[in-house]
């Protein structure tokens, strides 16, 4: 998919593996914190998200898939983690 914004052409595959670099906490206790992708490396180029919006829990099997959606301020991107494995499945115009 190519996404235009500020007269640059972005060019974002979807399902290609990315790494995600930086993570915040959020949770009551600390027994229950959850961890959310904060910044992410795809292609060379580093993305820092401003906002985490839902997060969806998938079970396949035993094995648990966690899907992001979070956004830079100008893309939202929809991130896929399974075990340490980090997967870009799509990204659009905020």
């Amino acid at each position: 998919m190519t996404i235009s914004y500020y007269d640059q052409t972005e060019s974002f595959a979807g399902n290609q593996d990315v790494e995600i670099t930086a993570l915040y906490f959020r949770g009551g206790r600390q027994a229950h914190l959850e961890s959310y992708p904060r910044r992410m490396v795809y292609q060379g180029r580093e993305y820092n998200f401003l906002e985490s919006g839902m997060q969806f829990l998938v079970r396949k099997g035993q094995e648990l898939i966690r899907l992001f959606d979070v956004s830079d301020g100008d893309m939202l991107y929809r991130l896929r983690q399974e075990g340490d494995r980090w997967t870009l499945v799509n990204a659009k115009a905020a």
